[in-house]
This record gives structure tokens, C-alpha cells and sequence, in this order.
């Protein structure tokens, strides 16, 4: 599951990118993915989370609709990073662990999700809103071998679309 974070607060000029906070849109963002994620039964077993805040308060706003004991690993490395990077990162992840949900930034997100996915599934995620969540079921039991065009396309939505099916 890849999500990005929910819309970030640009009302002062002067904080820092990392902590700029959630905006009251992209909060009322987190409570449709959180709706979203209890009726699709979709219960990570990690949470790898970019050090920004605005990632944090988006994990933090979903946090009711996840299983409680869930591990949420926040890691700097994982801020801003591009595809390669985040990749990177799944593939150290232990084969114990059968789903996980990476809430970062785009634009790698994006590239992300569409570079796991074959060709004619990338124009299934055109763009990556805030808040939008990917679904993607992968094609190997080993994190190490995620890669290219090894997923298959669950699901994917974006705030707009989950208030539009309300």
C-alpha cells in the first residue's frame, strides 16, 4: 500500500518543508482514507513512514482504522525520497512481513507505484493526489525482488473519488 500524505498546511511562508503540518483539508483527507481503509479491510503489518510531519499526522489521523499494535517505523531516508530510494527501502524489508503500508511524498510515490506496475497498468494512476492510496499486490513472496513491473494493481483512490462514492 503506498499513500501519500494528506494536503499540508502553506499558510506560513516561514516553516520549514519537513514541518509543515496537515491543513484542515488534508485532515477531512485522513478521515475519507481511514473510512476507506476499515471497509477494504486493508491492515498493514509495518508502517514505513517519511520524518516529515505532515506524513506523521497523516499515519496518526488514519491510525484508528489500522490493527492497534502495528509497527510504524519513521525514518528520515524515506523524506522526499525519489523511486529508487523507496524501492530501495521495500526491498530490505524482512519476508515475515506479508503487507506494509509506505506513506511518502511525491513525486516519487507516484514513480513508485506506476514503475512497480506492468505497462498497461500504469495509466491506471495518472497522477498521485494527496491522500491518494495505492494498492498493489506484488507478484513475489520476497520484498528482495521487488521491482519493475512486479506488482499487479489492486486499487487505487484519492479523496475526491471516496467522497464522490459517499
Amino acid at each position: 500500500m503506498l499513500l501519500r500524505h494528506a494536503k499540508s498546511d502553506w499558510a506560513d511562508a516561514v516553516t520549514p518543508d519537513a514541518k509543515r503540518p496537515l491543513s484542515p483539508d488534508g485532515r477531512e483527507a485522513c478521515v475519507l482514507v481511514a473510512a476507506h481503509f476499515t471497509a477494504e479491510h486493508l491492515a498493514p503489518d509495518l508502517i514505513l513512514c517519511s520524518s516529515a510531519l505532515r506524513t506523521r499526522q497523516t499515519v496518526q489521523r488514519i491510525a484508528a482504522a489500522l490493527p492497534p499494535d502495528v509497527p510504524v517505523l519513521t525514518e528520515d531516508r524515506l523524506y522526499l525520497a525519489g523511486p529508487d530510494e523507496l524501492l530501495g527501502r521495500l526491498r530490505e524489508v524482512d519476508d515475515g512481513v506479508p503487507s506494509l503500508l509506505l506513506v511518502g511524498h511525491n513525486p516519487g510515490i507516484h514513480a513508485l507505484a506506476v514503475g512497480l506496475l506492468a505497462q498497461p497498468d500504469r495509466a491506471l494512476i495518472p497522477t498521485f493526489p494527496t491522500a491518494a492510496l495505492a494498492v498493489l499486490d506484488l507478484g513475489t513472496r520476497r520484498w528482495a525482488e521487488l521491482g519493475p513491473a512486479s506488482t499487479r494493481f489492486g486499487s487505487f483512490v484519492t479523496p475526491r473519488s471516496l467522497r464522490h462514492a459517499s
